[in-house]
């Protein structure tokens, strides 16, 4: 078959297995030994597998692999893959060694419960030797299982083990073509890789904060995190049962304004809001919508310099694919049922009532409610007038119209044009959007509540 002609799972599995230089070990957890299955049916399996093994039972997991870990977990993971690999080398590196390229395939997955209560997740690792005798290399995934049922979620982990242990001597020239190559005959509806690392020689040209972004440009996760600490962990880690506030923008030009963003929001969480939580995070929220599924037009180098610009703040940062707030407050909810606060300037605030929503058949008012029945609310602090008026001109913003305070401007002093002033003031009057009070904000104090005077936008 020519190399450039696209394999399947079974063609790729039967080339591995017909192979006399690759041979390796599998061991799964928690959604069948789907991987191993592919190449014990497909023929030649001996040529490929050194050992099968599923430590379903939680007591046999702790006898082969120790206590004290999560079961689903990386920590769970990296125990595995150690010890695999050292019983793979001890076992066969003096018979084999000379002439053989090893690999230990192992994954920890939490595939849907009988009641579909679960978070439906897991963890992949694979070590490989790409030459005999060669220092070895370690791949290690955060995968989120997006089927209905457990039998398509199983399916899905047997094809996504079959393309990486593919890949990783295939498909190993650039990040796109090893993140692509592990999509093959799956889709981010039936699969997500939200949090990859890599190490070893075949790596060490890759950096790992563009392969972070560049899940999100390329179209293989629907969002993911960069902690403040810049230890990357998938979002379910740093989500899981938490009270958050997210800060959404573009953030062409970052300053201290914006970490006072979240700083003041967080101080303002209601007590109740964070009862059955386990406290509150606030994180940046950049978006890299507009561009196609494949990222074109987006700077990965960018993106990461804007990352790196926010985390200087002291806060996180979470990389979306799509621009509008109902769906970052879908992703977060996947994870937390405490209320989401969305931090925003006024002119983020206007771009949520001036979208147009043409994805939804409902368009604006479609989009609004699947923003405000996720438990959500919006508080928004007041920008200078000056610079209110600017961003309005800019947009070519027609109808609105504010009233000025001391050369600053606030939600509820704030109107749409025309019809949509009267939901507006509906959300004002229930709360769904709410006044920021700017307490570390600087340039507004409140003072002088009789100065106003009206301002017309364009």
């Amino acid at each position: 078959m020519p190399s450039h002609e696209k394999r399947d799972t079974h063609q790729k599995t039967l080339s591995l297995n017909l192979d006399t230089t690759i041979f390796g070990s599998f061991a799964e957890i928690g959604a069948g030994q789907e991987v191993a299955r592919w190449f014990l049916r497909v023929g030649g399996a001996s040529g490929t597998v050194a050992k099968t093994i599923s430590a379903y039972d939680k007591q046999v997991s702790d006898h082969l692999y120790g206590t004290g870990t999560r079961y689903v977990s990386k920590s769970r993971l990296q125990v595995m893959l150690d010890s695999e690999w050292d019983q793979l080398m001890g076992q066969l590196l003096v018979s084999r060694g000379a002439d053989t390229r090893f690999f230990s395939y192992v994954d920890t997955v939490s595939a849907r419960n009988y009641l579909g209560t679960n978070d439906c997740h897991g963890w992949v690792g694979l070590r490989f030797l790409r030459e005999p005798g060669a220092t070895s290399n370690d791949v290690i995934l955060h995968v989120n299982l997006r089927d209905p049922t457990n039998v398509r979620q199983q399916e899905a982990v047997g094809i996504l083990g079959v393309n990486l242990i593919y890949a990783a001597y295939h498909a190993l020239a650039s990040v796109e073509e090893f993140l692509t190559s592990l999509f093959d005959e799956l889709g981010l509806h039936r699969l997500e890789i939200d949090c990859v690392e890599l190490s070893g020689p075949c790596f060490e040209f890759f950096d790992r904060n563009e392969i972070h972004v560049f899940l999100v440009t390329g179209g293989f996760a629907e969002a993911v995190v960069f902690p403040a600490n810049n230890q990357l962990v998938p979002p379910n880690e740093l989500l899981y049962k938490r009270a958050v506030v997210l800060a959404p923008g573009g953030f062409d030009n970052v300053g201290q304004l914006h970490a006072s963003l979240i700083q003041d929001t967080l101080a303002q969480l209601p007590e109740e809001g964070l009862e059955g939580s386990k406290g509150a995070t606030g994180l940046f929220c950049l978006s890299i919508g507009g561009t196609s599924a494949k990222g074109k037009g987006v700077r990965t180098e960018e993106v990461v310099k804007r990352v790196k610009r926010l985390q200087a703040l002291g806060f996180g940062v979470m990389i979306f694919r799509a621009k509008e707030l109902y769906t970052m407050s879908i992703f977060t909810n996947r994870y937390t049922k405490s209320r989401i606060h969305f931090a925003l300037g006024l002119t983020v605030l206007v771009r949520v009532f001036e979208d147009r929503y043409k994805d939804l058949a409902g368009t604006l008012l479609e989009g609004i409610a699947r923003l405000f029945t996720q438990n959500v609310r919006l508080i928004v602090y007041p920008m200078a007038a000056e610079e209110v008026q600017k961003r309005v001109t800019t947009a070519g913003l027609t109808g609105w119209s504010w009233t000025e305070m001391n050369g600053m401007v606030s939600a509820d002093n704030l109107h749409p044009s025309g019809p949509l002033d009267s939901l507006y003031q509906y959300l004002l009057s229930s709360e769904f959007v709410v006044p920021g009070k700017p307490g570390k904000l600087a340039g507004y104090d409140g003072s002088n509540p009789h100065g106003k005077a009206v301002i017309k936008g364009r």
